[in-house]
């Protein structure tokens, strides 16, 4: 439609308007609006057509002019580059005039004009192009809200232009590492009825599996097949990596034959992901399968997949076998990895002589230890409580320039605080700051358990508020370090001031904090003081889950107050709170002497119903 066409239409509609309004009490200034729109809209096309035609005779450092350079809005600079579109000129003609425009003083494109412009470059193939500008938008722009992206692919109705462009957006995010972004696009595109390109699913895959979100993975790949994107080899080794991260076997068996059946031939990377999957699951056989299979195809394996053989022997001390697979290397180079498997397994077995040896070698062969290797090394030195030599070997690190990392840290921390030399640990924890590292978990629980056993309670409990306060979760064992050693000094009273001093200290205190003080207190048959927490527990609100329900129940009934178990009990069904097959793992007899005890407690359980008919099913199962 000509613009002369649109402007009539417009001009009848108005006066329609004014028609239908005449009876209006107002109906005369309805007619001056009216007049005054026409002769707005009048000026626009007349500013357009004039700003392009200055464009068109090249002088554009006319519209510089304080007169004309005020006019052009964002808006003005959109339309002039829609009016230039629809006049046929060159897309790159129109480009530079949009690269020109960003010299105006005080001007941005708008994110209308910026689209419009990859649209343009998009629809005459200009693809390179395209992306950069879109690249800058994207990073100017949150281009990933779904409103946003609804409101621009309707500016032009273009599904073959719209899919190159949102999947072009895909592969920035995901190429950011702004992952959710980069999904949130995907998913907006199916909602429009787009096609996804191939390579924005791969690209996205991929950086789905490098955040470790495998179920992510698997949706995507539903969602490009429903939308009639057909999979090549890069997807399914996706797919294969997806299964290998959560260990999942039948699920990737079942892959392969799906690539067998639709004619898609694996890979080098197929077959090592496989290996390695094989491997960590200890199926040696089905990894030595596939080994043969490789062999069979002429697919040379690479050190990854001799890598990966050597380490599935390795994490299972067979260390015969995996000397025998180093020995059968070929067409290939053993590197770091291959030594230090090697190495870290022979210190696993006790096999220190045969690590040094095997370390002798790697240096001869050129390939000097990093500080994965020191780490294998220093972890049996310091297991072994040869601490000394720990020392040296830390030293030859330092002449070396070798940056100890945090596993090297926590190994001589651990190593401290076993021997209770806890002076010695707290300068590794300094060390370990001033080297720009940062206390992980197994720091502060090496440093509890520590001070737990030379009976430092008070530091023990300060690095537990600093393990918090660093946003770590403790876990059963450590508070039970903690119970044990102030009931070991009959101070229950301590024990029952712990979730006030959590308080005192600003840390947030929740259910899982009085579900291990409790737990452990049932355990080592302090039931009055369990029950105290129980009652301040509830006395801030929180109550009582299955875990802590079983626990005070179970110990009663071990203590011969069936009365009290069968009150804790009651309570659970009253809650509706249910005993499961991981709670009943936790509770069973561990000898035989308490087995008759146990399953009286555990029929009467079930006679209350607190259990679950598949729950019974399973432990029925674990006890044939």
């Amino acid at each position: 439609m000509s613009d002369e066409i649109k402007n009539q239409n417009i001009h009848f509609r108005i006066i329609s308007f004014i028609r239908k309004r005449h009876h209006h009490p107002h109906a005369e200034s309805y007619q001056i609006t009216m007049k005054n729109m026409i002769s707005i809209e009048t000026h626009n096309k007349h500013l357009i057509e004039s700003v392009c035609a200055i464009i068109v005779k090249g002088n554009w450092n006319n519209l510089l002019k304080p007169k004309t350079a005020s006019t052009l809005t964002s808006t003005t600079i959109h339309q002039v580059i829609l009016h230039l579109t629809q006049h046929r000129y060159e897309p790159f003609f129109i480009f530079h005039f949009f690269k020109w425009a960003q010299s105006i003083p005080h001007y941005t494109h708008s994110l209308h004009s910026s689209w419009s412009m990859v649209h343009i470059l998009t629809k005459h193939r200009h693809f390179k192009t395209a992306q950069q500008v879109l690249d800058k938008m994207a990073q100017r722009e949150i281009l990933s809200s779904p409103s946003v992206l609804t409101s621009l692919v309707r500016i032009h109705d273009d599904p073959e232009v719209n899919s190159h462009v949102l999947s072009w957006i895909v592969i920035h995010y995901a190429k950011s590492k702004m992952t959710h972004d980069a999904v949130q696009v995907f998913e907006q595109m199916s909602l429009c009825n787009l096609k996804p390109h191939l390579h924005a699913c791969t690209v996205l895959m991929n950086s789905l599996l490098k955040d470790g979100v495998t179920s992510m993975v698997w949706k995507v790949y539903k969602r490009m097949i429903q939308d009639g994107v057909v999979p090549n080899i890069y997807i399914y080794n996706c797919l294969i990596h997806a299964c290998s991260i959560s260990r999942d076997v039948e699920r990737a068996e079942f892959i392969l034959n799906e690539m067998e059946v639709k004619g898609v031939v694996p890979d080098i990377f197929t077959y090592n992901t496989l290996i390695a999957l094989y491997c960590k699951k200890g199926m040696h056989y089905e990894a030595l399968s596939v080994q043969d299979k490789m062999t069979r195809e002429g697919i040379n394996l690479d050190i990854v997949s001799y890598n990966s053989l050597i380490y599935g022997f390795c994490k299972e001390g067979k260390m015969r076998e995996a000397m025998r697979m180093f020995g059968e290397i070929k067409d290939a180079i053993p590197n770091h990895v291959t030594y230090t498997t090697l190495i870290d397994g022979y210190c696993k077995t006790n096999e220190m002589k045969e690590a040094l040896r095997l370390r002798e070698t790697m240096e001869a062969k050129g390939l000097y230890p990093g500080v994965v290797t020191y780490n294998s090394i220093l972890r049996k030195l310091c297991s072994d409580g040869r601490i000394r030599d720990a020392n040296k070997l830390l030293n030859e690190m330092s002449e070396r320039k070798i940056q100890a990392d945090s596993v090297t840290c926590n190994t001589l921390i651990n190593a401290y605080c076993k021997i209770g030399d806890l002076n010695s640990a707290l300068k590794f924890k300094t060390k370990m700051l001033e080297a720009g590292l940062t206390p992980n978990s197994f720091t502060y629980k090496a440093l509890i358990h520590g001070f737990c056993k030379t009976s430092e309670l008070e530091s023990a409990k300060e690095l537990l508020f600093g393990m918090l306060d660093a946003g770590f979760s403790p876990n059963y064992r450590t508070y039970s370090w903690i119970v044990d050693s102030y009931c070991k000094k009959d101070n229950t009273d301590a024990v029952l001031a712990l979730p006030d001093e959590f308080l005192s200290k600003g840390i947030c205190l929740n259910i899982s904090v009085y579900r291990a003080l409790i737990r452990r207190l049932c355990k080592i048959e302090r039931i009055e003081c369990a029950e105290k927490l129980l009652y301040h527990m509830e006395g801030k609100g929180i109550s009582g889950d299955s875990v802590i329900y079983t626990s005070l129940a179970f110990s009663y009934w071990k203590s011969g107050n069936t009365n009290a178990a069968s009150d804790m009990l009651e309570e659970m069904a009253r809650r509706r709170l249910m005993i499961t097959v991981k709670i009943y793992r936790c509770f069973s007899a561990p000898d035989a002497s308490q087995n008759k005890v146990s399953q009286m407690f555990w029929d009467h359980v079930v006679e209350r119903g607190l259990m679950s008919r598949n729950a019974m099913y399973k432990i029925q199962q674990m006890l044939m």
